[in-house]
This record gives structure tokens, sequence and C-alpha cells, in this order.
């Protein structure tokens, strides 16, 4: 979710986009005004060269994968169709954390039970995190990225016209109340008194809604953007999946977060592509506030410090073979750093993730099942 983190942070619970602007800033050294069915970037010819020079290669529009499209991910063919242009907003590539941080929360409740009743709600919650609030959270983010998109990836649906102004906002309003429905009806379902569920989601969508907008934009900057993104996609589906099936406790919480330093060290490695782009429109992303070679090495260890510091925790409270259950896991991601990530963060970042993250959410069950004895 995003209760759902870019993304989240994908758990990214997203915010609510409370007001339609029509987009036409003046930015200095570059201008970037948005019609209804173009983005144009306008630049004096000095500045317009340099960022032409520097900005990463564009993907043709005919030789991109139809794949990739439907992922959301970069490398995506252009399409007409327009429920896929729909889809390729959402980044259903970022689902999948939000939608294993529910099961995470469910297995440390202790109360989940393989009965057709709890399986429904699962499914039900898993919906609300991903696809619902996790894809508002992603149809927003481009929705506000659309100038830096124009930058960096132009043929992206938003800056390349394919969908309209008007046909993106119908989708950010139907995301949000379809997953702050689905989290009431879950409150409901659950018979709580008071719905936690639903102001998870809220809350969630309101960190989403700042994450992204003006004038607060956290993504600005890159610890705190980064941390809320990382927050959103391990602690609040996590939360959201033990509030449903149990009770969430204060140590759940401080240990979550403490996780969602982890996912800090994720999203950065999601900022490597953006560099450019980020630069020219003032982002004090890490890799551009630092520089990429130090950045990387940021990156990698919030990743490893945290999971190890959690270890010790499991150590600590008594639980060796969780511990070294998670200390085996932590194993391959490090050597998928150094065969990929650390060479080269931008030629290989989906191959790392591909190759390191499952180890990564697979250490997070391992959490979810030590503290639910």
């Amino acid at each position: 979710m995003a209760l759902t983190l870019n993304t989240p942070p994908s758990v990214r619970l997203s915010s609510i986009q409370a007001n339609r602007v029509r987009f036409q800033p003046s930015l200095s050294p570059v201008s970037v005004s948005f019609s209804r069915r173009r983005l144009s970037v306008v630049a004096a010819e000095t500045d317009a060269n340099e960022v032409k020079s520097q900005a990463p290669d564009k993907a043709p529009a005919s030789g991109g994968s139809s794949f990739n499209q439907l992922l959301g991910i970069k490398g995506a063919a252009q399409e007409t169709n327009k429920w896929k242009i729909r889809l390729q907003l959402t980044k259903p590539v970022t689902w999948p954390p939000l939608v294993w941080g529910v099961v995470c929360g469910a297995a440390a409740s202790g109360n989940f039970h393989w009965t057709i009743e709890d399986v429904a709600k699962s499914i039900a919650c898993m919906l609300m995190s991903g696809p619902f609030l996790t894809g508002y959270t992603q149809t927003i983010n481009d929705w506000y990225d659309r100038e830096i998109d124009a930058i960096n990836e132009p043929y992206r649906p938003i800056p390349s016209g394919a969908i309209s102004e008007n046909e993106v906002i119908t989708q950010i309003w139907v995301l949000l109340l379809g997953g702050l429905g689905l989290a009431g009806l879950l409150d409901v379902w659950a018979g709580h008194d008071f719905p936690i569920v639903f102001y998870l989601a809220l809350g969630g969508s309101l960190l989403s809604y700042i994450y992204s907008a003006p004038p607060l934009k956290l993504k600005q900057n890159g610890w705190i953007g980064n941390f809320a993104l990382g927050a959103s996609y391990i602690s609040l589906p996590w939360w959201a999946g033990q509030a449903l099936f149990g009770t969430l406790t204060p140590d759940i919480i401080v240990l979550t977060l403490l996780y969602s330093i982890a996912g800090l060290g994720i999203a950065i490695v999601n900022d490597f592509k953006s560099v450019e782009g980020d630069r020219a429109l003032g982002l004090q992303s890490l890799p551009v506030a630092f520089g990429a070679e130090t950045a990387k090495w940021i990156c990698v260890g919030a990743i490893d410090i945290t999971q190890l510091s959690v270890a010790g925790y499991l150590l600590g409270a008594g639980k060796p073979y969780y511990a070294l259950a998670l200390l085996a896991l932590i194993g391959p991601q490090v050597f998928f750093q150094f065969k990929y990530f650390l060479k080269d963060p931008v030629k290989y970042d989906v191959k790392y993730q591909a190759s390191a993250q499952p180890f990564l959410v697979l250490g997070l069950l391992v959490t979810a099942l030590a503290t639910s004895h």
C-alpha cells in the first residue's frame, strides 16, 4: 500500500488529489508547459542542448516491449489501447511487495487460519494495498512527475500525450476511492469497533500525496522521501494485515519502521535512472546530492545493516533459528549487490532487483513468523 513505497513507498498507500490543476509552470533554466494532450519542454537553446546531451537514451516507440508496458517498467512499447495505458500507469510490477506485506502482517498476527473467510479477507486486503492504493500512488506520482519524465522518459503515457488530463484525474480518484472503500469494508468484515484499516489506508494515501505533490513533495529530499516510500511498502501493508486478523502492537510498529530503512535503500535503486531529470528540476535525490558512487554504497548499506540489526534483535529475543534464517537470506543479497548493482546501478537495476529482492521479502516473512510466536 502505499499502503501500498516509486514504487513506495511500493506496501505504498497513496494520497488525496483534492484539486484539479492545469499545469503550466515556468522553470529555470527549463520551463515545461502541459496541455490536455501534450507535454512540451521549452528551453533556451544552450540549456536544451545541455539537457539533451546529459539525458539518458530515449526508448524508441517501436522498439519497446509490450510485456514491459503492461508491467509499467522502462523499455515499454507505446500503446494506443487506453486500458493498457491505464494499467501501465499503475505499475503492476510494484504491487507484489505490498501484497507480500499483507501476508507478513497476517502471519505476524498469529490469528490467520486457512479458512475460506480468512483467505477472502486477505485477498481483499491485497487488492486494497496493491491494485487500488499502490495503483493510485503510482498514477499520482506519474502525474506530478510529468515534467521530469519529459526529460528522462518522454515516451511515458502522460508526457507523450497518450492519455488525457481528464482521464488521468479520473483514474486517480477511482483508485483512491476504491481503495478507501475496500478498507472500510474490511473493518466492518473484521468487526472492528475502531476502523483501523480505513485510517491506515487514509494515512497512507495522504503520505503518498505529500510524497509526490507540492508544496511538501517529500521526494525532493532523498532521505525523507525514500524513507516515506520504504515505510509505505513495508510498514503500512504489514500493519493492515496484522490489524485485520489480530492486534497491532507498539513493538511491531517499531520493528517494521526499522525495516523501512531497508525500504529506503530499495527506493534509492530507482533514483539512479532519473538523475539528469532530477538535477535539471532541482530534486535532491541521493544520487544527485552525493553522486552515484557514494549513493550506491548508502543504498546497499541501508539494506544490509537494517537486516543485520533485525537478525540481532531476533537473536536477543531468544529466537536464534529465525535469526540464522534471516542471516542466510542476507548472503545472496550481498552477492547480487556486487554482481550487478555496485558495478552499474543504472544498467543492472532491474536484474539486481529481480535477483536480490526475493531474498529480502522472504526475510520479512521470517521476521513476521518470529514475532507471531
